[in-house]
């Protein structure tokens, strides 16, 4: 297939173009490359070499998506901190393009919108139950409520000849050429590498759901492939039942792979609303080959190495350089990009 993948120089989408050029299919991006000084090593491997439309993806029209078999819509606000900046352009971006780009595709002829939800949508459930995709929504954030709203705005595009596939993906963990510190794994482990401490910024009672980055690119690359009946508008949780810990579990984890390292909590650390557990029964049964492969532990060991092999420092991860927010912010800082996430013309970035 010729896929068009949005955001594909972000987290999962370097991680993501490989795997699908593995697999034979070619592959086209669409990114405005914002996070471009969030490289984690030498460089962002084959997810910088492809083709790159270059657009913002609310601009995005049929004539840009023409000629493509399908699409992988990564691109967005990725996580809670960076949508609570301002609700309404997480909104804009998170949901209304969403819709509007799955829109275009539909008008240019593509038969298959593979969209990157979350679990976030669940929000507060509580860790009662395992989740599967027919659990209530109750989103506790600006983030969280965009998906739910995206999810929405999609659903009624299905038709016989388009078939839009929602996949809720887990917390996401591991390593990738353009890593993030803002995930409960990777943040934990970067503090006991650099610092010695696991420094927990909430009660460490919530649950949650996590998964490796590699395997949340399988799971879309299943969706992708598969026969429409398979997945014609469909959800699908990016997850599995064994993969569910508090954050203190795994806090706890992660001080037995750092050695010496010790679990501390922030000044005024208290309960998180966001907690649910998860199951991805369904995605494991249509899909064998895209069950999750690698939990948590091994998550963790791996960034462990590849934090000790890069020597990342703690103004590394709590900075603007693999913190979305913090980078997002220094960027309006600098006149580079405005409020609404938007690149400013150079000459209006050195007038600000």
């Amino acid at each position: 297939m010729r896929i068009l993948t949005t955001g594909h120089l972000g987290y999962i989408g370097t991680v993501a173009v490989p795997l699908l050029q593995q697999a034979g299919h070619e592959v086209v991006g669409m990114d405005t490359d914002l996070y471009r000084d969030s490289t984690f090593g030498p460089d962002p491997g084959p997810a910088a070499r492809i083709p790159n439309l270059g657009i913002d993806i609310r601009d995005a029209t049929p004539d840009h998506l023409s000629g493509f078999d399908a699409v992988l819509h990564l691109g967005g606000i990725p996580n809670d901190p960076l949508g609570d900046l301002d609700p309404d352009v997480t909104m804009q971006i998170n949901a209304e393009a969403t819709v509007s780009l799955a829109r275009a595709a539909k008008r240019a002829g593509i038969g298959r919108f593979v969209f990157s939800s979350s679990c976030s949508n669940y929000g507060a459930s509580g860790g009662d139950r395992l989740l599967d995709e027919d659990a209530p929504f109750n989103p506790v954030t600006p983030y969280g409520r965009s998906k739910v709203e995206a999810e929405r705005g999609l659903l009624p595009l299905s038709d016989d000849r388009f078939s839009p596939v929602l996949m809720r993906s887990a917390t996401a963990f591991g390593v990738s050429p353009r890593l993030r510190f803002d995930l409960v794994i990777n943040n934990l482990t970067a503090w006991a590498v650099a610092t010695g401490d696991i420094l927990l910024k909430s009660d460490g009672t919530p649950w949650r759901a996590v998964v490796h980055v590699e395997d949340i690119a399988r799971a879309f690359l299943a969706v992708l492939e598969a026969p429409r009946e398979a997945v014609h508008g469909q959800a699908f949780n990016v997850a599995s039942a064994a993969e569910n810990y508090r954050v203190l579990d795994i806090a706890r984890m992660v001080e037995e792979e750092v050695k010496g390292a010790r679990i501390r909590f922030a000044d005024g650390a208290g309960p998180d609303l966001r907690c649910y557990r998860v199951q991805g029964a369904k995605l494991a049964r249509a899909f064998p080959r895209a069950i999750p492969r690698r939990g948590a532990r091994d998550g963790i060991a791996e960034l462990h190495a590849a934090f000790r092999a890069h020597s990342v420092g703690a103004e590394e991860f709590e900075g603007p350089r693999f913190h979305r927010k913090a980078h997002v912010l220094a960027h309006i800082g600098a006149g580079r990009i405005g409020p609404d996430l938007r690149r400013r013309a150079s000459g209006a970035a050195r007038a600000a």
